[in-house]
């Protein structure tokens, strides 16, 4: 008897979300014997670990189909159809869609080799749901692609324009997850701030919120993943300061801490707005954790625009750091201007890492002795209220909510 097929996973927590749901309509369409490689397209380096990958899964799955879709396979489709490992090349939008399977399920594993539409004419709203994505917190969907063109950004061309998913569906959706267990609950998008956008009456991220919080009253932990600061509506903010069960801990796409640099990115914010923000979060959530996105080397990026992003880990009070050394993308505006040399990228990279791991560690000193919810997503690992791990003493059922003390740390986790 045939298997199902394997699932290869790259790149971020929506591109896991929408594995899911492939595997959900793959086993629905009967599909067998395949692999699936669902690519990031984020960095120059995702597309060839993505590469990497297939080549791997071929060697250890001699005469199986690989299937290659994700936002690499949607920017640059020729890179994996001149594979000779890959079977099909598959699009965003394309692989959120049943007939899709159904096809590559057929005895001729359908007729075309490469099935990647304009992502751009894609309008209607966001994908495939789910119900009980993760087996500890949920994860949904609630948005999918981005309007903005920031010149080191190649995402809009994999993901189109952004759609939304009406607040109605969310919220039924969401009473389903809690009515399966499901403890926390984490909204997931590509530019989560610009959910509802597109949607009647123009609703902001900050209602969708709050309904949610109204409207599921039973949900112990709410959370929303990373949001872009100068989008962030009033009512979200409100909610942040006065909703308990909305997690006190936000994901900040910041990208640098210079405002020429930031300028030359086309993003939509200066340094003093990013500090303000989080200063005024703080204030009003004393409890709140950031985390951010910076890029180290940009093109143009001088030691002093550079050291402008150190001072922004400071500035900002942040904790929890995803550093992204400088890749160009070809297509980008970004990729046409004056490049920082490999080496420097790299050195500034490390240190802007250095930086970030004193962060985390003030903050895990911090924790020594206060008391936390944890919720649990194994016998001996959990999370706090602001997303920190905490490493358990002894086993714990999995997906409680756990009120546990703190004992220390290991330098990058709790102890409890």
């Amino acid at each position: 008897m045939s298997a199902p097929p394997i699932l290869a996973t790259l790149g971020c927590r929506l591109n896991a979300y929408e594995s899911e749901a492939m595997a959900e309509m793959a086993a629905a369409a009967g599909l067998q014997g395949a692999v699936i490689v669902n690519t990031c397209a984020v960095t120059a380096e995702a597309v060839r670990k993505a590469r990497q990958e297939i080549r791997r899964l071929a060697r250890e799955n001699p005469g199986a189909p690989i299937i290659v879709t994700g936002c690499a396979a949607q920017t640059e489709p020729e890179t994996f159809a001149a594979m000779p490992e890959v079977a099909r090349v598959i699009g965003n939008h394309e692989k959120m869609q049943p007939d899709t399977w159904s096809a590559l399920a057929a005895p001729d594993f359908g007729t075309e080799r490469v099935m990647v539409d304009d992502i751009m004419s894609v309008r209607e709203t966001a994908g495939h749901l789910i119900d009980g994505f993760g087996r500890h917190r949920a994860y949904v969907q609630v948005q999918n692609g981005c309007d903005h063109r920031c010149t080191f950004c190649i995402i809009p061309y994999g993901r189109g324009n952004s759609r939304s998913v009406p607040a109605g569906v969310v919220v039924e959706q969401i009473k389903r997850l809690r009515d399966r267990g499901f403890n926390e609950v984490v909204l997931t998008g590509v530019d989560l701030t610009s959910w509802g956008a597109d949607l009647p009456a123009t609703p902001r991220l900050g209602n969708l919120v709050r309904r949610i919080l109204k409207m599921v009253p039973d949900l112990p932990r709410l959370r929303i993943s990373s949001i872009d600061s100068i989008e962030a509506d009033p009512e979200l903010v409100e909610a942040i300061a006065t909703e308990p069960r909305l997690m006190p801990h936000l994901h900040l796409s910041l990208q640098h801490g210079d405002d020429l640099i930031l300028k030359r990115m086309k993003r939509r914010h200066l340094r003093d707005d990013a500090i303000s923000f989080c200063q005024e979060t703080r204030r009003l959530r004393p409890d709140i954790v950031f985390g951010a996105d910076i890029i180290a080397g940009f093109p143009t990026e001088t030691e002093a625009h550079f050291q402008n992003s150190l001072k922004l880990v400071e500035d900002c009070g942040l904790t929890f750091l995803h550093v992204f050394p400088y890749s160009p993308r070809k297509g980008t505006p970004a990729a046409r201007m004056p490049a920082v040399p490999g080496p420097a990228i790299r050195e500034r990279a490390s240190r802007l890492r250095a930086v970030g791991d004193t962060a985390l560690r003030a903050h895990l000193d911090a924790q020594r002795g206060q008391r936390h919810r944890i919720l649990t997503e194994g016998p001996r690992i959990g999370r706090t209220e602001q997303f920190t791990e905490v490493a358990l003493t002894r086993d714990m059922p999995e997906g409680a909510l756990l009120d546990l003390v703190i004992t220390g740390h290991d330098g990058t986790r709790l102890t409890a």
